[in-house]
């Protein structure tokens, strides 16, 4: 497919049904694994056009702490159908091996290196989300932006300030932590404020488990200074889409203002998986950055 055709097709998407990841199970798409140099073995899911077209355009999603690929079938079964869309389950996660170690920022960004030589495409538009936000800029901390067309970063901070606010503290006795099964069953039904089917969310609650507790803390505690993330954003020197909550509107604007290729959208109106709560507006969005900014 021409470029100009496949960004015609972009432009004309059509507004999405109502999004939500209900529609997990049914995207179209190949299921493929890959060996990592430090011999983890790691599933990605690989969807593209029925007729090959746009394959040569491709986007690169990589999920949030203990989240699987498939929470991305939003944009799997939306985008796939103009470019190639793959979806990372990192190590610990998802279909992907559970390895003893390798719980880092920086090894987690060198898996990603080791996709992006799989997929053996030029260029790929990078997308992170929460975690996936650390991961990817990890990546472009060790390997620059050269493999890049784009960076989407969705809903975490890029070390810029202000600093996220901390978590404010319960006072009064001490009380037992939860067992992780119920933190984790809280978790996952506070990152939607649009409802959720129960049993979406017990799915989604038995795959985020799937991550061993010991893994789901080192990934909580990855080991390196606030600037590490901010170099990394402003080292990318690609097109960058920043999209969060109104928490982190303050990095958002200096971002903007910092950087003239990057753009920030902010979504008020939605929890942490913003493009499930609403995928209308976020494909719109993601859409519109890639036929102005990246696939010109």
């Amino acid at each position: 497919m021409k470029r100009r055709t496949l960004l015609g097709g972009l432009a004309a998407l059509p507004a999405l049904p109502a999004a939500t990841a209900e529609a997990a199970p049914g995207f179209v798409g190949a299921s493929r694994n890959f060996r990592t140099s430090d011999g983890v073995n790691l599933h990605y899911i690989d969807a593209m056009p029925a007729s090959g077209a746009g394959a040569d355009h491709v986007m690169v999603f990589i999920p949030g702490w203990t989240m699987p690929a498939w929470i991305f079938a939003p944009q799997l079964t939306y985008f796939a159908r103009y470019c190639r869309v793959i979806a990372l389950d990192p190590r610990g996660q998802g279909d992907s091996e559970i390895p003893s170690s390798g719980y880092t920022a920086q090894r987690r960004g060198q898996d990603i290196a080791e996709l992006l030589a799989v997929i053996g495409v030029p260029k790929v538009v990078l997308i992170g989300w929460s975690l996936g936000v650390l991961d990817s800029l990890a990546y472009v901390a060790a390997h620059g932006g050269g493999r890049l067309s784009g960076l989407v970063l969705i809903d975490n901070s890029v070390g810029e300030n202000p600093p996220p606010r901390a978590e404010p503290q319960p006072r009064g006795r001490y009380h037992r932590p939860l067992p992780y099964p119920v933190q984790m069953r809280a978790f996952v039904r506070g990152m939607f404020r649009t409802p959720q089917s129960q049993a979406y969310l017990d799915r989604l609650t038995a795959t985020c488990l799937i991550t061993p507790e010991p893994a789901a803390r080192a990934l909580l505690n990855y080991q390196v200074p606030r600037v590490f993330w901010r170099n990394a954003v402003y080292a990318a020197h690609v097109p960058i889409l920043y999209v969060v909550r109104p928490h982190l509107s303050g990095q958002a604007a200096n971002l903007a203002h910092n950087d003239p290729d990057a753009e920030s959208v902010i979504f008020s109106d939605a929890g942490h998986a913003l493009f499930v709560d609403d995928a209308i507006r976020f494909n719109t969005v993601l859409a519109n950055f890639l036929r102005q900014k990246v696939w010109i």
